[in-house]
């Protein structure tokens, strides 16, 4: 089979790193020298002292080549442990989003109902615009975003996705 015939799948790597200066960019030029773009990332401080980050990347490619990422990653001296979320058995993902809706009249009141659908909380708020704040799966995010659009949608801002394995193990 062909690279281009592989099927693409979409993995959710949770990394632990040391906070190093460029660690950032090995770790994205990783993915770039083998064509893959990374969908989503995010990196925050995990430790009391500002020594270790956690770093989630969502990307997609055939199992081969996250494979070969996953092991390209692991030979880095700065990274402590990589961790393939999506085949590690069950994990919770969520992303952040706040997403400025313009409207008025019915389209005010769309936009409120649909917020109270999806969860979503109003967190500014003006005479003909809300800001919402949404959390959920990139699919809700995305969802939501696009019913949106025919009511005013205005912009957004979203934080990239996060994730860590269910139970009482550490990812």
């Amino acid at each position: 089979m062909h690279i281009a015939e592989e099927k693409t799948e979409r993995h959710v790597l949770s990394l632990t790193v040391a906070n190093e200066a460029g660690i950032l960019a090995r770790i994205a030029g990783l993915f770039t020298a083998r064509g893959y773009n990374i969908d989503s990332l995010t990196v925050a401080d995990i430790t009391a002292d500002h020594s270790i980050s956690r770093i989630t990347v969502v990307t997609n490619g055939p199992p081969r080549v996250i494979d070969q990422i996953i092991a390209q990653l692991d030979r880095l001296v700065p990274v402590h442990k990589v961790a393939d979320l999506t085949d590690n058995g069950p994990f919770v993902e969520r992303e952040l989003a706040l997403v400025k809706v313009a409207g008025t009249g019915e389209h005010r009141i769309e936009a409120l109902r649909l917020a109270e659908v999806f969860r979503a909380k109003v967190v500014d708020t003006t005479t003909e615009s809300f800001v919402f704040e949404i959390t959920g799966t990139t699919e809700k995010v995305d969802t939501f975003v696009n019913l949106m659009r025919g009511i005013g949608l205005v912009e957004v801002g979203r934080t990239g996705v996060v994730g860590i394995i269910r139970g009482k193990d550490a990812s």
